[in-house]
């Protein structure tokens, strides 16, 4: 398929760069992933995408040995919120790589 292909069949990226965009996320760190994936969500006012990662914080915090974090991010809103900023390191940035590179595929 040509890029004017592409733009005709409402498709936002050629077919030909998703192949390739796929490998090179593969190969960023979870925290370049989710520095993309935060800072593409924000660009293109995705409260969608930014709703799910909230909702998936206390889980990735559980998931990774810290159960009393995660109750603490279910109960209070603003903690999520500063999660959202700082989900991008360590063990949780990890934890969230599939969520963050199902969305820069999509």
């Amino acid at each position: 398929m040509t890029l004017a292909h592409a733009v005709r069949a409402g498709r936002r990226r050629p077919v030909w760069l998703s192949r390739d965009m796929a490998e090179d996320l593969a190969n960023l760190s979870s925290r370049e992933l989710h520095d993309r994936a935060v800072e593409r969500a924000v660009r293109h006012l995705d409260v969608g995408f930014l709703w799910r990662l909230l909702k998936a914080i206390p889980a990735a915090e559980a998931a990774t040995g810290h159960p009393d974090q995660a109750e603490a991010d279910v109960s209070h809103l603003s903690a999520m919120l500063n999660e959202l900023v700082h989900a991008g390191g360590g063990e949780v940035a990890d934890a969230l790589r599939p969520l963050y590179l199902e969305y820069l595929r999509g």
